[in-house]
């Protein structure tokens, strides 16, 4: 097979891609023509079938399953000059397989089972990509193969079949609520609709929330915990036991003792290593805005205040707000409680956040003050600007956070990010771990 032929061969994949993908109606010449590629590279024929999952096309083939693996992912693609254009073709019969499986999303109603496969081709398209199922949706900013535009519009597809689904009526049969796998666009419609829901349906909608909080918690954790550090507090005398002897500094230290004629050194002083922490306690007022643009960042802070609270010396509040505000301090350790307490959708009224926030401030110094808004605010931005200068003014570590989205994607008032860039507290935008480092380093 020359390499013209094998070049034509993978147009043909691609042709037939970009014509599913575009329309609904087959083309009978693009049909003929990539089932004659695949069956002659000794693929199946089903890989051109979109209603053949991923999963079952592994079930029949298992062999397949380490080709899907790592197949687009940046630092398994061959160097152009090394590239085997056989290979070629096989690669690109196996991503045409998996984009038009996630990307065919088709319309009208969707199906618990529906949503499912798709959920579990998008897993597998992630896995292609050299990422964990379920990544590029929740972390769409953080993938280093995906990026941002990729998670982004696996989360849009994944909202808009969620839309689709009839899900009060799924949620009512056990059965079909069990084959949903809990996801950022299905919490959001959970959450806005969860008064609505009530007996078996209310149930399993909890049940799903559950879930999920605790997997993002997993990841969140982990991210806060790689980079837990906190300062040793030298105020402290260290305590004298054996266990803290710094052993080579006092050898150093008491070099002058040594005696040429006993061969011995002679101790006079010994050094011990500082270990205390602070022991005063550091003090986060985390507020949220709740209004219909800030889902992502409700659901996220919830799950990362609740991580932070559980450490220790971290005295953790949490404010959320629309045109009111409420303290959810109380229920702070549990995110799960703090969601079901939320009430998503409505205006912005950051004064009368502010206005519950300040009196929490005890010690400026040891404070600070994360908030989290797309910061329009409708007529309140200068009193809302005043409030914040003025907490920033008394010693409170101020951080404005853009969003702590899944996909890094966020839109601020521009008024608002100019001025915090005056003030020297840049907007912090993008990923959540952007947030986790600043915390930690205050924490610190």
């Amino acid at each position: 097979m020359t390499v013209d032929a094998d070049f034509h061969r993978r147009q043909v994949i691609y042709w037939r891609l970009i014509a599913r993908l575009f329309s609904r109606e087959e083309q009978s010449t693009l049909e003929a023509a990539s089932l004659a590629v695949i069956e002659d590279i000794g693929l199946p024929a089903s890989l051109l079938d979109p209603s053949v999952s991923i999963d079952n096309i592994v079930q029949r083939f298992p062999d397949l399953a380490k080709e899907f693996d790592g197949l687009m992912a940046a630092e398994n693609l061959p160097a152009a000059d090394v590239r085997d254009p056989a290979d070629e073709v096989r690669r690109a019969a196996l991503a045409a397989k998996l984009l038009l499986n996630v990307f065919d999303a088709g319309s009208g109603s969707v199906s618990a089972t529906q949503l499912a496969r798709w959920q579990s081709d998008a897993g597998w398209l992630e896995r292609a990509l050299g990422e964990e199922p379920g990544s590029l949706r929740r972390q769409g900013g953080g993938g280093a193969s995906g990026g941002q535009g990729m998670g982004g519009t696996l989360g849009e597809l994944e909202g808009d079949l969620v839309s689709r689904m009839q899900l009060r009526e799924v949620l009512a049969d056990p059965k079909l609520a069990a084959q949903l796998t809990p996801s950022m666009s299905l919490i959001e419609q959970l959450l806005r609709d969860k008064s609505n829901l009530s007996g078996v349906a209310l149930a399993n909608a909890k049940s799903l929330i559950r879930r999920f909080v605790d997997e993002v918690a997993a990841v969140l954790r982990t991210q806060v915990e790689r980079t837990a550090t906190g300062k040793i507090d030298r105020s402290v005398p260290p305590k004298r036991v054996f266990r803290n002897l710094d052993l080579d500094r006092t050898i150093w230290k008491n070099l002058t003792n040594w005696s040429p004629d006993d061969q011995k050194l002679y101790v006079d002083r010994l050094f011990y290593r500082h270990t205390a922490g602070k022991t005063t306690p550091s003090r986060l007022i985390v507020v949220v805005d709740q209004s219909g643009s800030m889902v992502d960042s409700m659901v996220n802070c919830t799950i990362l205040a609740s991580i932070f609270a559980g450490l220790p010396k971290v005295d953790v509040h949490l404010i959320a707000y629309d045109t009111r505000a409420i303290d959810l301090t109380p229920w702070v350790h549990d995110p799960f409680e703090v969601l079901l307490r939320t009430n998503l959708g409505g205006g912005n009224n950051g004064p009368v956040a502010m206005a519950m926030a300040r009196p929490k401030i005890a010690e400026p110094a040891n404070t600070a003050m994360v908030w989290i808004s797309d910061f329009y605010e409708f007529g309140a931005s200068q009193p809302l600007y005043d409030s914040i200068v003025a907490v920033q003014r008394s010693g409170v570590r101020f951080i404005p956070v853009g969003s702590v989205t899944s996909s890094g994607q966020n839109i601020v008032n521009p008024w608002f990010r100019q001025r915090f860039k005056d003030l020297g507290t840049p907007v912090v935008s993008g990923h959540v771990r952007k947030l986790v480092f600043e915390l930690k380093n205050f924490l610190a």
